[in-house]
């Protein structure tokens, strides 16, 4: 972790005034002591000077040290001259003290002289912490206290002054090599509570982010409970009027097709619901594949006005889509992904509004926008729409899960593409984003490619024999019924022993042939859709394709279960879709095993 130097050596140079504090006191109370001490000597007028001088410096080193914390922050962003106003004053003091050493105001007898020791090593330990902060005050100041009684002790030829002399060289060395320790200490407590402050700042930011996404996942768990409830008590009410319709007796197909389409819509409301939390999920896994090639933008408008403009009539919209001829490079499915939400959040947010969808030429891309004439966003809540769970109405029939534009601003991004929004509250929003053009070569190779490589569906024309596993009965026992109504023999059970019994029964009545495993992901006693297909394979001693089926959305079993290699199918999944599924893959089982009956092999 890295800190501001400047910040650290801010905090060192108030550290460095803060710990003065006791040498102050000290320059009081030891020159009145000295002089006392001294009071009978020749020199005793000369230690009055010499005390005042004393006083009157620090006098002035209170007066710099109360201005230094006067100007508070604006005297850490200048250090530099703080810390040389304080060595001036910390070594003018150490030069009246070292006159003291020089023994010009003692008497020459010995005892003085060991006084004057006694006296300066005092001095030289009580400075170590207050001026430690900064290491070079701290030993200009030894040096020039110490200096004038080496010097002295040097120019007298007593023995006695030999020692004096060795007793103050140890002592310089030993102060100067514990003020560097203690320096090094002052300097790692700053640093760690620079260390401390970051850490805080950072675990505040972290809870911050928690609360956030707690205050989320609040706001999506109500508007999910909501917006699951609307449809499930749709079908609540509309399996009641079927009760009601079949007691009577009167069912009519003009009727039955008007409670078929209700169930759809209500099906269809809640499939897009668990749709969106669906995508997420997988994006969260990275298991969005990403395919680019050159499309005709004018075919992707031409098919959004085509699905969009019922929707937005119903809505009180008018939508205009202005087809340009041009040819990007993206990949078609995700590209439709964004524009389809961005397009119904439009509808959804603005009704009785104008929406234009159009295309505007940039240099190398065009910018697709979708614009609409509705109530605008607020600049403070512009930064927030692209957020999952972000939902900026409170109206309960406006609502949804707050994904749609979280989605957009994640596909663009693995796209590349970027994405912008303009809005004037009031006014309307503009919401686009930038997708490259094809090159030339790239755009003719694919006008002049057969129809058959921009389409994928598969029409079923074949029934199939499906092995079917799920442990739930009411799942098992549909999905049973509606792939025998589809002309399908099937062999079902909630466990792989009861789908071998059923193949089993199945072939003693004549041929049974398999062409695939359609199973739920999770099955009962912990067992998984891919063991079951797995186990099912070696009954059948064949490659048998299969099909799962599950609900999860988790990160890591989306992960895993495409690690399997199977084709994955979520639930709630339209019944168009699973009978397209079934038919592309029992179409490569067919292909792999020329449509043999694996029962005739065992």
């Amino acid at each position: 972790m890295t800190h501001n130097g400047d910040d650290i050596e801010a905090a060192m140079v108030r550290l460095l005034y803060r710990q003065s504090h006791g040498i102050l006191f000290a320059n009081f109370v030891i020159p009145a002591a000295v002089v006392y001490a001294l009071r009978d000597t020749s020199a005793y007028q000369l230690l009055l000077a010499w005390m005042a001088a004393i006083y009157v410096l620090t006098f002035c080193r209170i007066g710099l040290s109360l201005m230094f914390f006067r100007h508070g922050e604006s005297a850490a962003t200048t250090p530099k001259q703080w810390v040389t106003r304080f060595t001036v004053f910390s070594w003018l003091s150490a030069a009246l003290w070292g006159f003291l050493g020089s023994l010009w105001l003692l008497p020459p007898d010995p005892e003085w002289v060991a006084f004057a020791c006694i006296v300066l090593a005092g001095m030289a330990c009580g400075a170590m912490p207050g001026l430690s902060a900064r290491l070079g005050v701290y030993v200009g100041f030894m040096t020039i206290m110490i200096l004038p009684f080496v010097i002295t002790c040097l120019l007298r030829d007593e023995p006695i002054y030999g020692v004096f002399l060795m007793f103050a060289l140890a002592l310089y060395v030993v102060n100067v090599y514990f003020g560097r320790v203690t320096y090094r200490n002052l300097l790692s407590g700053v640093q760690l509570r620079f260390e401390n402050v970051a850490l805080i700042g950072q675990l505040e930011r972290e809870r911050d982010r928690a609360n956030a996404a707690n205050l989320a996942k609040t706001r999506f768990l109500a508007a999910a409970s909501h917006d699951l409830r609307q449809p499930l008590h749709a079908l609540g009410l509309l399996s009641a009027s079927l009760s009601a319709v079949a007691e009577r007796g009167d069912v009519g197909a003009d009727g039955a097709r008007q409670l078929g389409r209700r169930l759809d819509t209500t099906l269809e409301r809640m499939g897009g619901l668990l749709d969106g939390l669906l995508d997420v999920s997988r994006l969260d896994a990275g298991l969005v594949t990403i395919r680019r090639r050159p499309l005709p933008l004018a075919t992707l408008l031409d098919d959004i006005r085509d699905e969009y403009v019922e929707q937005a009539r119903r809505q009180g919209c008018r939508l205009d889509v202005v087809v340009t001829e041009a040819w990007i490079d993206s990949d078609p499915e995700l590209l439709r992904r964004i524009l389809d939400n961005l397009l119904s959040n439009a509808i959804r947010y603005a009704p009785m509004a104008r929406i234009l969808v159009g295309a505007r030429r940039r240099p190398g891309a065009m910018e697709i926008q979708v614009i609409d004439s509705g109530p605008g966003i607020a600049p403070e809540a512009q930064a927030l729409v692209f957020e999952e769970f972000a939902q900026l109405t409170d109206a309960p029939a406006e609502q949804g899960l707050g994904l749609g534009l979280a989605i957009v601003r994640r596909l663009a991004g693995l796209l590349g593409h970027p994405i912008s929004l303009r809005s004037v509250p009031g006014k309307g929003s503009n919401f686009s984003v930038t997708v490259p053009l094809a090159r030339d070569g790239a755009a003719s190779a694919a006008l002049d490619a057969p129809l058959s490589a921009f389409s994928g569906g598969v029409q079923q024309t074949e029934c199939y024999g499906v092995m079917l596993v799920d442990d739930d009965p009411q799942i098992l026992s549909a999905l049973n019924d509606l792939l025998k109504f589809w002309g399908h023999l099937v062999y079902a059970g909630a466990t792989v022993e009861e789908v071998c019994a059923a193949h089993q029964r199945a072939r003693e009545q004549g041929p049974a042939p398999v062409h695939l495993v359609l199973a739920d992901f999770r099955l009962a006693n912990q067992v998984t859709g891919d063991q079951a297909i797995a186990w099912l394979r070696e009954y059948l001693d064949a490659p048998i394709p299969g099909l799962i089926v599950t609900g999860d959305t988790a990160p890591d079993r989306l992960r895993a279960l495409h690690a399997s290699g199977y084709r994955v199918l979520h639930k709630p999944i339209s019944a168009d879709a699973l009978r397209q599924a079934i038919a592309q893959t029992a179409k490569t089982a067919q292909t792999v095993q020329g449509a043999r009956d694996p029962a005739a092999g065992n």
